[in-house]
């Protein structure tokens, strides 16, 4: 018998253990005075304030009247670009290289975080850190991958942006 409530007392521990370190992580961190967290907010409304702060968007390049929507990157160089785009869109002639891309020049410098890739159709990369790529075949390199283009195709990639030079536009959109 005493077995069975030794048993009991220490499943009731950790139950009990368990459901505060679940609460505890769903509390918001704040520090100080800013810490006016109300408890009686529901899951919900927290869900809706979290996106409010932290809206998504996608960059959208656009190349003879074709678009495409490209997913950005999480990290350092995709976080500039999108902090130079919020100021507005940018147009840029692009050149074609190696018959595998479109380069062209960035009016800025972004930071680059450089690693050995093997890009792919629809791939947005920064080179060298002031020229942005946008790749319809593969290629490896020390690149910086700033963003991919979902739901695309080389040969739907090489009909928008053509043969020798075109103009593209890079902006944002933002989601709700």
């Amino acid at each position: 018998m005493k077995k069975y409530l030794l048993i009991l007392a220490i499943v009731f521990t950790f139950t009990v253990i368990f459901t505060a370190c679940v609460a505890a992580a769903d509390i918001p961190e704040t520090s100080g005075a800013e810490n006016n967290y109300d408890n009686t907010e529901t899951e919900t409304e927290t869900e809706m304030n979290t996106e409010k702060i932290t809206p998504s968007c996608v960059l959208v390049i656009e190349a003879n009247g074709k678009i495409f929507y490209a997913n950005l990157e999480d990290n350092p160089s995709a976080a500039a670009l999108t902090e130079k785009l919020n100021s507005g869109a940018i147009t840029l002639e692009m050149h074609d290289y190696g018959n595998f891309e479109k380069v062209g020049s960035l009016p800025w410098e972004l930071p680059r975080s450089d690693s050995q890739i093997t890009t792919k159709p629809g791939d947005v990369i920064l080179y060298q850190g002031n020229q942005i790529t946008v790749y319809y075949d593969e290629n490896s390199w020390n690149f910086t991958k700033l963003a991919e283009i979902g739901n695309t195709s080389k040969d739907e990639l090489l009909e928008a942006f053509g043969e020798g030079d075109v103009t593209v536009k890079f902006s944002l959109e933002w989601g709700e």
